[in-house]
């Protein structure tokens, strides 16, 4: 039974959920910036991320093993491809946390009062399944980073400020700027660890567009807009906010490995570390939101 469930608990990547967790730190951050502190909404707005964080990973997890592309993989185990759980199982088991969020997200909206947001929850269900899921999946035609700078970045972020708070300050934005772009990080360092697998397998993401070389430039790029959008939340609030890029000191190990050409194996450790980092530079926020 043990045995069981860590093999559903290794299939939900409990290592890419920082990058649910940051963006509604973030958001609360950019509420508490202009005196609003709503921690019950803030704590349902975390339920409806993780659970979309694990949903979109179970049903990718299913749709990559049902097409094969999975079937040489650098990285973790894989339910489906390993034959751990059959894709009837792992396919209902993203449907399921799919149903957490969606319950979770009429709680947020009942309380609110902010009932258009039903359609937003609607669409943030859709693009976590559609990401490798239907019969042309965005993430393979190199819109997944994209998708998750915005739903994983300004979705999230700015919504949970928005619910708290009821405005969406410039603030908030770059909050909501600062998580996104380390969100898409990750699945950048995750796709550029996959290059020559997904193109062998036909799923063409950025990384397997944009080539080794730019992919890295890349990664690096986005870690500096995250900084500099921390600088630009600061000078919009309160310098200590600033407290953030103490977050951003992990990602010196990721930037290593990533332009010193990690490959395979080594380019592993980069995707918790760049979670961290989120985690880091959103708690940073938040603390120094509550604290200016």
């Amino acid at each position: 039974m043990n045995e069981k469930l860590s093999v559903w608990v290794a299939g939900a990547r409990p290592r890419t959920l920082p990058a649910a967790v940051a963006p509604i730190l973030a958001g609360t951050a950019g509420a508490a910036a202009v005196g609003h502190t709503g921690w019950g909404l803030a704590a349902l707005c975390l339920l409806v991320a993780l659970a979309l964080q694990v949903g979109v990973n179970y049903a990718n997890d299913y749709s990559d093993g049902v097409r094969g592309t999975d079937d040489q993989r650098v990285g973790p185990t894989r339910l489906v491809a390993s034959g751990l759980a059959t894709p009837a199982a792992v396919k209902r088991a993203a449907f399921l946390a799919f149903g957490v969020a969606g319950v979770a997200g009429l709680a947020v909206v009942a309380l609110s009062g902010h009932w258009w947001l039903l359609l937003v929850g609607i669409l943030c269900i859709l693009a976590a399944w559609y990401y490798t899921g239907g019969s042309r999946p965005y993430g393979y035609l190199g819109l997944g980073e994209v998708m998750v700078f915005v739903f994983f970045g300004l979705v999230a972020t700015v919504g949970t400020g928005y619910v708290i708070a009821g405005v969406a300050p410039a603030h908030l934005w770059l909050a909501a700027t600062a998580v996104g772009v380390l969100a898409s990080a990750i699945l950048v360092a995750n796709n550029l660890r996959d290059i020559a697998t997904d193109r062998v397998a036909g799923k063409m993401t950025l990384p397997a567009r944009l080539g080794d070389r730019a992919t890295r430039r890349f990664f690096a790029l986005l870690v500096l807009v995250a900084v500099a959008a921390v600088v630009g939340y600061a000078a919009l609030t309160t310098w200590w906010a600033l407290l953030a890029l103490a977050g951003a000191v992990v990602l010196a190990d990721p930037l290593r490995r990533v332009l010193g050409g990690a490959t395979g194996r080594e380019l592993i450790p980069v995707i918790p570390a760049t979670g961290f980092a989120e985690i880091g530079i959103a708690a940073g926020l938040l603390v120094g939101s509550l604290v200016g």
